[in-house]
């Protein structure tokens, strides 16, 4: 395993006091930056690689410390022109995360993916681990249902190949999230936006990428809706997209438990499987 440690910073607490969760997709991308950047891998960042999915399930909540978080990255698999690396996320030896990224070498100018070339398949066989695979978190396509929200993109939001990087589609993500699940229920609104008696955990956070996003004035969309619903937790699907032409850009999945004062998972209220039911896709 390839070993990374992610410095922290204040600003990526949120109002319940913890790491957000969308940050952990961005230390995934340091530790997966610095693997790279170890070996003849190097060239694939200037080249051109894409993320074609990421696989998040979190296990705990991370503290801000200076010690910052461990990493240990290794590469599940190798095909001919993609591979998935994993990840193990911890803190002060605490497991809090653990992930999977599928990933692609892509000709920005041919606008086509590319194959590994020998040298890079070498190194990445190297770093082969037995991993445990993630269950599957499939979801229903929306078939342009569920609740829209505005998306504006930020021109900071950009990575060096122009287009918005891959862990900024987990704040748009939660941005959605946020306000619907809100407007669809006022007593789901998250620690210092209003009064619950709940806490909403993200345990896990899937998404597959579909397009190049790029910035632009006019704002994009988000659909999003309540897939499945269980005893304390609930599944949503979400869509971001172009509302002039539909183009999606990415599909979301999302495990949100509701939990007590004490972070402890708690049966979904009656009332708001009340207020979600309707909103189901079909």
């Amino acid at each position: 395993m390839f070993p990374f440690r992610c410095a922290l910073r204040w600003s990526d607490l949120d109002a319940q006091g913890h790491v957000n969760n969308a940050h952990i997709v961005d230390y995934m991308q340091e530790a997966r930056v610095a693997f790279f950047r170890d070996g003849p891998t190097s060239s694939l960042l200037d080249t051109g690689i894409v993320v074609v999915g990421h696989r998040v399930e979190y296990l705990a909540s991370v503290d801000y410390s200076t010690e910052g978080v461990n990493i240990d990255l290794g590469v599940a698999s190798v095909g001919g022109s993609r591979f998935e690396i994993v990840y193990t996320l911890s803190q002060q030896s605490r497991p809090v995360a653990r992930a999977r990224t599928v990933l692609c070498p892509y000709d920005f100018t041919a606008h086509r993916p590319a194959r590994l070339s020998p040298e890079t398949r070498a190194y990445l066989e190297c770093a082969r681990v037995d991993a445990e695979p993630l269950r599957e978190l499939a979801s229903a396509p929306l078939e342009r249902r569920g609740t829209l929200t505005t998306l504006y993109s930020r021109w900071s939001d950009h990575d060096s190949y122009g287009h918005v990087n891959n862990a900024k589609m987990y704040d748009y993500l939660q941005q959605a999230r946020i306000e619907v699940t809100t407007q669809w229920d006022p007593t789901m609104a998250r620690a210092g936006a209003g009064e619950s008696p709940y806490f909403w955990l993200v345990a896990r956070q899937d998404v597959d990428y579909v397009a190049q996003m790029s910035h632009r004035l006019k704002p994009y969309a988000v659909r999003t809706a309540p897939a499945s619903l269980g005893t304390s937790s609930m599944t949503l699907a979400s869509e971001v997209f172009n509302p002039d032409d539909g183009t999606v850009f990415a599909r979301g999945r999302t495990v949100m438990v509701c939990a007590d004062s004490d972070l402890r998972p708690t049966p979904l209220p009656g009332s708001v499987r009340e207020r979600l039911e309707p909103h189901l896709p079909g």
